[in-house]
């Protein structure tokens, strides 16, 4: 097909051509639906009708949208236009790796810091069971800001749905991709089994990388000939020259690495590419291009035969560094005063285990946490069910010690003396001694955010809902006030002592969907807070060697400050880069004696709204990946409402979740609730000292109108299907069931109410009974009960059998829906039925498991028909963030 500048693929403009590929034509084009440029990839009309082609464009898709890395190219859509398939990804800008290699080898520092970014964006792809294939200098991008992206996974390879290639020819004469039966890959980066038609995993993969760091450093290819019969035969036989040194210093370790990813067996290789990017690593300095390992690896090898036993290299390599990161480890945790180099490494977590998904974040953010002594590092990490638990890794062992007790626990802190841990979980703060024994609740914390641990025995902590800080003491009891709002302020976040244990800094929120706000320094002894820093999007700063932490972006900055007198000097410089956030939270945690931790990467997509069956077939998506939160359904199902970043959004579903504002209050808007006719919403906003109800008209039309105002906490739960009734909850705990009338006096009056919480009213369709969830038992389950503003009277019947939250009747009122708890949470079905006064509950059944975003509370609604819900989905599997960074003595790159 013909494009040109104004051809609409889908909801994406073309505004111009970017260049074409073996594998498509690229264009810039504008998202018209979130105002953004993107990239679209479309296949030549010419080649759409040939099934391997088209089949490998698909591939590259499916392949790319399972990744979520920074340093691979990110994929948001996938269409088909006039029988032309297209793929939308990010728009970069800057210049292919091989548009940057035309002007000869590149500095040393400068080629490690990219052949760290491709092994860790390899790392990612591998460990979803993706191979790339196809790594060459044309399919990596350097940004303009020096990011490295890997592009291109048209020639990936599941590896868990692939059989293998042992019966391709292994003579091309062309590249890869021209015609059918061709081997996958492009010529002078092949590895040998590729060549030899054998299964090849993600070591070929290293292979590759191997040549292109080759290139890199030296500014000739590996392995390039005149013909392509002689360049099979280089990679089959032949060893490429060695890397040219001169004055350019270049590393002998650095060129053993290149030396064993080109190695031709597999085996003779690394064996991940974690394990590489961690080798590189330990050569990367922030002082200069000669890697501080340089002189612990000797520099003899034999020039002319590299015909050398690779588990001797292996055995070399890994004796070098594992001695070398023990050796510092070692020297920092005794104080010894002859090390002033700062040391590196990794923490990464069990196995089975990965970092907790940071969409956790929005209510709970806070995985890392260095202890007070610099040995010991806590982290939050999560099951393949989904459930957390909280970790602890000392920095003189290899093996991190889970703590018993701690199942979905969030935001760990320390104790002054680091044998203990705060955390939170269910609503309560908790501490924990880390050598043994159960946790000891402290005090009510619904939930909360951080806390920090004061030598004198005061816990101070931010609960979450935009309050002021809380202290309370660390053997327990009521908590207090710690700060006051000192202006337009609407909550206090992420304490952090300072090292007097008296004085702690943290960050003030203006408003709920302003990210920027002043940084102050509290005190034990007074609730008034001294300012000491003017806005910043990051909200956690912490102290460290007489420095204020704190990101600027994704860059961890310091800045100078004395904690005596309490003031900032000179200007903030960058620590490191890349640090991974949630919405203006960063990865990261210091010591107050110097030890650093911090993630890097990115949150990966964020919810996503999806029609599902009662089987958990996804019937299709509405609009891109979003964090909303308070999902609420039209009773024609045409529409919904849901809160995004505080404030109440209306999303056309007919229209793909075209997106309108349709509150612009400061304050955090909530919980929408439909009228039955389908033209007002009530929702809840914390306008003033307490939440309140309002309703706007469904048009968004006029302005919003209080409907009750109390000195209470209202949420709305659900509209009765006359109109007459609104159910709503009560706070603060322990919440109870309130009914308001919609017309006549408007005395509201209490539906459930007992010394238990009772939440999520429900009304059923015929409006008599009512099921809510209550945890009377112990645990939150789902129980249905006569509304009081009907006919039907008497007592209660449990629905759930095992845990349960979130009801919802079915449109007809013979079934109630709600979830099972994690963390394996499933949707469950019980059929119900009602006869006079009478309430039975029938067979229970689990329909299919579900993936749930902690963006708080709708996640689910059944649709008019019943057959259909809509779901706000969490990602697929966690998020994959890069390992944990630890850094000893962080300063002493200052120094230099």
């Amino acid at each position: 097909m013909v494009v040109t500048q104004g051809t609409r693929f889908g909801p994406y403009q073309v505004i111009s051509a970017v260049g074409a590929g073996g594998m498509g034509e690229v264009y810039r084009a504008r998202d018209s639906r979130l105002g953004r440029d993107v990239a679209i990839k479309l296949l030549p009309s010419a080649f759409s009708a040939d099934p391997e082609r088209l089949k490998r464009f698909e591939q590259e898709a499916r392949a790319a949208a399972a990744l979520s890395h920074p340093n691979i190219l990110a994929v948001y859509d996938i269409g088909q236009h006039d029988g032309v398939p297209y793929i939308v990804s990010e728009l970069l800008e800057g210049e292919t790796l091989r548009e940057r290699l035309n002007a000869g080898a590149m500095p040393v520092r400068q080629a490690v810091e990219y052949a760290i970014q491709m092994a860790n964006g390899l790392g990612a792809a591998h460990e979803k069971g993706i191979i790339h294939r196809d790594v060459k200098p044309e399919n990596v991008f350097v940004t303009a800001d020096g990011r490295v992206k890997i592009l291109d996974f048209g020639l990936a390879k599941l590896t868990e749905t692939t059989a293998t290639l042992a019966g391709v020819s292994n003579l091309p004469t062309s590249p890869a991709g021209t015609q059918a039966g061709t081997l996958l890959g492009t010529m002078g980066y092949m590895a040998p089994e590729q060549l030899r038609g054998q299964a090849a995993d993600h070591r070929a993969d290293l292979f590759a990388f191997g040549a292109v760091l080759y290139e890199m450093l030296s500014g000739q290819r590996a392995f390039h000939r005149a013909t392509a019969v002689d360049t099979i035969t280089a990679i089959l036989t032949e060893i490429p020259p060695d890397l040219p040194n001169d004055d350019r210093r270049l590393p002998p370790a650095l060129s053993r690495i290149v030396e064993r990813c080109l190695e031709k067996s597999p085996a003779g290789r690394f064996q991940s590419a974690r394990d590489l990017a961690f080798a590189l690593e330990a050569l990367s300095s922030h002082t200069g291009p000669v890697p501080a390992l340089t002189a612990a690896i000797p520099e003899s090898r034999a020039a002319t035969t590299r015909e050398r036993l690779a588990w001797t290299l292996v055995a070399g390599l890994a004796i070098v560094l594992v001695g070398a990161l023990a050796v510092g480890a070692m020297v920092y945790l005794r104080r010894t005063p002859v090390s002033v180099e700062a040391t590196r490494f990794v923490v990464l977590p069990p196995e089975g285990w990965s970092l907790a998904a940071q969409l956790q974040a929005a209510v709970s953010a806070g995985p890392l946490a260095v202890s007070p002594d610099g040995r010991q590092v806590a982290f939050v990490a999560r099951n393949a069910s989904g459930g957390n638990l909280i970790w602890v890794r000392s920095l003189d062992t290899l093996a991190a010690k889970g703590l018993a007790g701690t199942e979905e626990g969030t935001s760990p802190f320390w104790s002054p003396d680091s044998r203990s841990l705060g955390f939170f979980a269910a609503g309560k703060l908790r501490r924990i001694d880390i050598s043994g024994g159960p946790p000891v609740t402290l005090c009510d914390a619904a939930p909360g955010i951080s806390g920090t641990w004061s030598p004198q025995g005061v816990i101070v902590f931010s609960p979450a809902g935009g309050t002021v800080l809380q202290k309370v003491s660390a053997s327990g009891g009521i908590p207090t006030a710690v700060t006051a709002f000192q202006g337009d302020e609407t909550g206090h976040a992420r304490p952090a002592f300072l090292p007097d244990g008296r004085h702690f800094v943290y960050r003030a929120i203006p408003r709920p969907d302003n990210p920027i706000g002043p940084v102050f320094v509290g005190s034990l002894d007074s609730t008034a807070g001294v300012r000491v820093m003017d806005d910043i999007v990051s909200t956690n700063v912490v102290y460290s060697q007489g420095h204020l932490l704190f990101l600027r972006e994704t860059t961890l900055m310091a800045q100078p400050f004395d904690p005596d007198r309490l003031v900032l000097s000179g200007e903030p410089f960058p620590v490191a880069e890349q640090i991974q956030t949630f919405v203006s939270y960063g990865f990261f945690a210091a010591s107050h004696s110097g030890v650093l931790a911090y993630q890097t990467g990115t949150a990966g997509p964020g919810p996503q709204l999806a029609w599902l069956d009662r089987t958990g077939t996804v019937l299709g998506t509405v609009g891109a990946p979003v964090l909303n939160a308070n999902l609420a359904l039209a009773p024609d199902g045409r529409q919904a409402m849901v809160t995004r970043l505080g404030d109440l959004w209306l999303l056309d579903l007919v229209r793909d979740g075209l997106a309108t504002r349709f509150t612009f209050d400061a304050a955090l808007d909530t919980n929408p609730v439909w009228s039955p006719a389908g033209d007002r919403i009530v929702f809840s906003s914390a306008r003033n000292s307490s939440v309140d109800l309002y309703q706007k008209a469904a048009s968004g039309a006029g302005v919003e109108e209080v409907l009750l105002a109390t000195t209470k906490d209202e949420i709305a739960t659900s509209w009765s299907a006359d109109g007459r009734y609104l159910l709503y909850n009560e706070g603060p705990p322990p919440n109870d069931i309130w009914a308001l009338p919609m017309s006549g006096d408007k005395k509201p009056f209490p539906v459930l109410q007992t010394q238990a919480n009772e939440t999520q009213g429900q009304f059923s369709p015929d409006g008599k009974w009512i099921a809510y969830v209550s945890n009377e038992s112990g645990r939150g389950e789902v129980y249905v009960a006569p509304f009081k503003g009907s006919s039907a009277s008497g007592g209660k019947w449990q629905v759930s059998t095992s845990g349960g939250n979130q009801p919802r009747w079915r449109p007809d009122g013979k079934e109630i829906l709600y979830v099972s708890p994690s963390p394996n949470t499933q949707l469950m079905a019980a059929t119900v039925s009602a006869e006079g006064e009478t309430f039975t509950v029938g067979v229970v059944t689990s329909l299919f498991r579900v993936r749930l975003p902690n963006t708080g509370g709708s996640f689910y609604q059944v649709g008019p028909d019943g057959n259909r819900l809509l779901f706000n989905l969490a990602p697929e599997g966690p998020a994959a963030p890069a390992p944990i960074t630890v850094v000893l003595n962080w300063t002493a790159a200052l120094k230099k």
